[in-house]
């Protein structure tokens, strides 16, 4: 029998940790099966993008894993059983039920309303394909002059506020923060960060949380009202709940508490990665949301679940941070660079090159992605291909 490894969630970090134990582990030893809802995979961190009308390059899973022998099972996962060692899954052909040796939980994250009233109702968001797609047909439809207001001054707020207001100088775009504009920036991250902010016309609301949304205005703490034909939220992100029913050790948002090798605390046949877990970073400070954070926390995982299936030496690379890139526009960009606990320091790089920067790090986590034979030895990345082929020819042929 084989070794049963069930992969939950083809984002960054799922994708990755099949490909990963796909190079890594022989597949007469293990079966690789990697649950996903879509057929093609999301780069999610361009999805203020996608809203403003930028079409992105299609990759499909049955392409990207083909001759791996990652096998992909296009489904929606509706439970886990940690104790029976299943996973509850429907698809097109209705429900089901797979068993697995170890787990690995990649669902991720979504958006997060906070509890703020009307948001659920009024306001859209971009932390996934369809919201994203959502947003995009209802800026379409936006006349000259309308007002869109984006909630939050994370790095998905200011991606998205300034792509919308360089896609469409038209439209009335403004920002609302809780704190300060970019308070955790450097100086001149932070004076770079207002210059193309006032170049590209957005109107900054500071110290302002938002109590409410309704159809065409944002309420704010203090009492103040902005006018908004259309409300972008971006204020934080909140994991799928399936971990939360459970009976893996969670936090009180969800996400699966797991040790230095992304190994659950109370299950140690499961592991997860990503949004989804909580992992201690240097200083003893969580790890954030983020595909600098899940990246590498998916390598560690994947490796770290062949040492233990082959022998190996166990991974003890502690993940750190080096920098934070955000896109602001086509033509601008901010590269922040941090401590290994994410301090911003002194330094910084802006503009066109810090634009160029951020792009090659999109292209890169998606080539890392779509590239899972990437690190196989030169003679099996060859056999792998040659039976790709070979398969081909034999679907042509029928």
């Amino acid at each position: 029998m084989r070794h049963r490894i069930i992969v939950l969630g083809a984002g960054y970090t799922g994708a990755i940790v099949a490909g990963r134990l796909a190079r890594r582990l022989r597949r007469e030893d293990v079966a690789i099966t990697l649950v996903n809802a879509e057929p093609d995979f999301v780069e999610r961190v361009r999805m203020h993008q996608v809203a403003v009308g930028q079409d992105l390059r299609p990759r499909p899973f049955g392409e990207m894993f083909a001759g791996t022998g990652v096998e992909l099972r296009l489904a929606k996962v509706t439970g886990v059983d940690v104790e029976r060692k299943t996973v509850a899954v429907a698809d097109a052909s209705g429900a089901g039920e797979l068993a697995y040796d170890t787990l690995v939980y990649a669902l991720g994250s979504g958006w997060n309303a906070q509890g703020v009233p009307g948001t659920a109702e009024h306001a859209y968001e971009i932390a996934g394909r369809p919201g994203a797609l959502r947003l995009r047909e209802r800026l379409a439809g936006l006349e000259a002059g309308q007002a869109v207001v984006v909630v939050g001054g994370g790095l998905t707020g200011l991606e998205a506020a300034t792509e919308i207001a360089e896609a469409r100088p038209d439209l009335d775009v403004s920002l609302a923060v809780r704190d300060g504009l970019g308070d955790w920036l450097s100086p001149k991250g932070r004076e770079h960060l207002w210059k193309v902010v006032g170049g590209l016309g957005i109107t900054v609301y500071e110290h302002a949380a938002v109590t409410g949304v309704e159809a065409d205005r944002v309420a704010i703490a203090d009492g103040r009202a902005v006018a908004a034909a259309v409300t972008v939220w971006t204020a934080g992100f909140a994991v799928h709940p399936i971990a939360k029913a459970t009976s893996l050790e969670v936090t009180g948002a969800g996400q699966i508490v797991v040790d230095g090798t992304m190994r659950s605390v109370s299950h140690p046949d499961v592991y997860a990665v990503g949004d989804a877990a909580m992992a201690m970073g240097p200083g003893g400070k969580p790890l954030r949301m983020s595909c600098a954070s899940g990246t590498p926390a998916a390598w560690q995982a994947a490796d770290a679940i062949a040492a233990r299936l082959t022998g190996g030496k166990l991974p003890n690379v502690p993940i750190r941070y080096f920098n934070q890139c955000i896109s602001l526009g086509r033509k601008e960009g901010l590269i922040q660079y941090v401590t290994a606990d994410d301090r911003a320091v002194r330094a910084v790089l802006t503009g066109r090159l810090a634009a160029v920067y951020k792009e090659l790090v999109c292209k890169g986590a998606a080539w890392g992605v779509a590239n899972p034979l990437f690190g196989l030895p030169v003679r099996r990345r060859r056999v792998v291909r040659e039976r790709v082929a070979a398969d081909a020819a034999v679907k042509a042929s029928a």
